[in-house]
């Protein structure tokens, strides 16, 4: 099971079996923190009560550290040993609401004869488990549940309703029927000899956060807000550049990444190591931008251009990267920006988490803007404002946008406005608009249930309102919505994956909960103001980077999928949706994916999102034929 994994840890790995508890923990590690064996897992904590597998790190080891040591004599100096410390000091819940970090571990209490499985508050590592057979199994990813000899590999056909509205499957499900995911913030407790176990228990709340800070508001100046919020996040920045292993920063030379590497510059005597993926087509491209503010920051920086060759030969690295059917297409340059970093540093800093704090997302305005401009029309009018959308193909909206981008004000400077527009007709006609309308931008497929065959879609933090917190106002819901499901779920994974698949941690200052809990404290004037987004990470970026290199318009990190599939990538594309194919598999009505394939290669509409879920299930599937499918529990398609 650790084999599977080796690439999380190539540095080290570890094994310790407790025979008579039916317990086995083993580990895999990546040095970072105490490179000598005294950092070796699972580690056995001084009174030998406690037995720890961990991945992650935990930022303010050293604070804990000094705090305990008049009880404590240390054997080395890693934070994992501090750890067990701290939980044999206050107890497994007191000591993981003082750490500061992110993480996924195993925790086995020899003398209570309990196992914890802890996640970190944001869901930064992954943490997978579930019962097969009479074995519990548990690990950072599926592989290696997978190579466990017990284990039953059924897929869950709710779980791949959910891949394709959401492009990801979001926790607690995972592709699998019986496995799940930690939700984050969580501790889930078993119980030896073991048995079921009760539902996780939450020792952080993103919702609980969210509404204290909208009922309990930063009431301070805007001076002293920027105050607070600069020296929070060069704390954590700080914090995040302990390592006793090279260290550099992703720099795409939008406002997050340049942030965090100009409050790293500021911290460090020599030059930090900044790393850029570049691509040829201009629309995607955003390394000269990069190049800029390395270049006034005085950063040692690289940046590699990705000819479309070079990016297509990541996809079938994808299924064996990310584990599940996952079909975010930028892993594609996230994979990419990883590799160029490891060649240099083992530890990387990137600006995850800005978007969803600070309100950076176009589809933020562009939700609200269709709400205000449509809200107060009845509904006799949306009808048939819906019918003249429709009458317009989506090309001709782009060409339309292209042709008067020039006298566009910045707000209505969309990516992709057809593919917008193609969802704002099927809004118009919804009875709730303010969470139709996000739902229907955040959905891929809007009914995936009725093609994924023997499915029913369960409800997830976009779907349901029991999970929503109590806020006023739209724009801070739909930063909610993101906060709980999105970023988790589909940002980290992303991220996680394409870093440990090369061997690199990559660490989120702006993900510190300290920082996450006053982002949602500060008014929403402080995050939007004048029809500016992070106005007030903004202004703390002001102080290190000239305005003119940062304003202009925000661009996704992508690759035009849309155009491969018409091009390059049609031959494989035809190969894994083949009607035939489809029918034998028996997963999906072939029916509306092939209407979507064909409208899709005519130009007539753009459907790369909903046919790049359809196929990187595909391309998983075709992967993992030998070991998570069989025609006896799945259908009749020949292995």
């Amino acid at each position: 099971m650790t084999d599977a994994i080796s690439y999380r840890g190539p540095d080290d790995n570890g094994y310790w079996v407790e025979s008579n508890a039916g317990v086995a923990l083993g580990h895999r590690r990546l040095s970072i923190i105490d490179l000598s064996p005294e950092g070796h897992q699972p580690m056995i904590s001084k009174s030998g009560r406690y037995v720890i597998s961990f991945n992650g790190e935990i930022y303010n080891f050293r604070e804990l550290r000094k705090e305990l040591s008049g009880d404590f004599s240390w054997r080395g100096h890693s934070d994992t040993e501090v750890m067990l410390g701290a939980i044999e000091a206050w107890g497994l819940e007191g000591a993981v609401k003082r750490f500061f970090g992110m993480f996924a571990f195993v925790l086995w209490d020899r003398k209570e004869r309990l196992l914890h499985l802890v996640r970190d508050r944001l869901g930064k590592k992954p943490m997978y488990y579930g019962w097969t057979g009479e074995a519990f199994l548990f690990g950072s990813e599926l592989k290696a549940l997978r190579a466990h000899p017990e284990f039953k590999a059924e897929i869950d056909r709710d779980a791949l309703a959910l891949l394709m509205r959401h492009k990801y499957i979001p926790a607690p499900y995972s592709i699998y029927k019986g496995v799940y995911k930690l939700p984050p913030g969580t501790i889930l407790t078993v119980s030896s000899p073991l048995k079921r176990y009760s539902s996780p228990v939450p020792f952080w709340s993103a919702k609980e956060v969210a509404e204290h800070g909208i009922a309990y508001p930063f009431t301070g100046r805007d001076t002293e807000a920027a105050e607070h919020l600069d020296a929070l996040l060069r704390e954590a920045v700080r914090l995040r550049m302990v390592a006793d292993v090279p260290l550099g920063a992703f720099l795409s030379g939008g406002v997050d990444s340049s942030t965090v590497v100009a409050l790293m510059q500021a911290q460090s005597a020599q030059p930090i190591k900044t790393f850029s993926i570049g691509f040829h087509e201009d629309t995607y491209n955003e390394a000269e931008h990069a190049k800029a503010i390395a270049c006034h920051l005085g950063t040692d920086h690289t940046e590699l251009y990705v000819t479309p060759e070079e990016a297509m030969a990541v996809i079938p690295k994808l299924p064996g990267l990310y584990d599940e059917p996952f079909a975010d297409p930028s892993q594609i340059p996230t994979f990419l920006v990883s590799e160029l970093a490891r060649r240099q540093v083992t530890v990387s800093l990137s600006g995850d988490g800005g978007d969803e704090l600070f309100a950076g997302y176009n589809r933020y305005f562009w939700a609200r803007g269709v709400r205000n401009a449509i809200g107060w029309m009845p509904r006799g009018v949306l009808r048939a404002a819906t019918q003249t959308l429709n009458a317009v193909p989506p090309k001709m909206w782009e060409w339309s946008f292209r042709a008067m981008g020039p006298v566009l004000p910045g707000k209505l400077k969309q990516s992709n406005p057809g593919d917008k527009l193609q969802k704002l007709v099927e809004i118009l006609a919804a009875d709730n608009l303010e969470t139709t309308i996000y739902h229907g931008l955040m959905s891929d497929w809007k009914a995936p249930a009725s093609f994924v065959l023997c499915a029913s879609e369960p409800s997830t933090a976009l779907t349901d309102p029991l999970r929503w917190a109590n806020l006023p106002n739209f724009l801070p819901w739909m930063m909610y919505v993101d906060l709980m499901s999105y970023l988790p779920d589909d940002i980290l994974v992303k991220v996680d994956r394409a870093s440990m698949g090369v061997s690199l941690e990559v660490r989120a200052p702006l993900l510190d909960h300290r920082v996450v809990e006053f982002a949602w404290r500060m008014p929403l004037s402080l995050k939007v103001r004048s029809g500016q987004s992070k106005w007030l990470l903004r202004q703390i970026l002001y102080k290190y980077v000239p305005k003119e290199l940062i304003e202009r318009p925000k661009m996704g990190f992508g690759v035009p999928i849309d155009s491969w599939l018409r091009g390059p990538l049609r031959e494989w594309a035809e190969m894994l949706l083949d009607e035939r194919r489809l029918h034998n598999e028996g997963f999906f009505d072939p029916a509306p994916i092939r209407q979507k394939w064909l409208e899709h290669l005519s130009g007539k509409r753009n459907w790369q999102y909903c046919l790049w879920d359809v196929l990187m299930f595909q391309e998983w599937l075709e992967q993992h034929r030998s070991t998570s499918w069989s025609a006896a529990s799945q259908g009749a398609y020949p292995l």
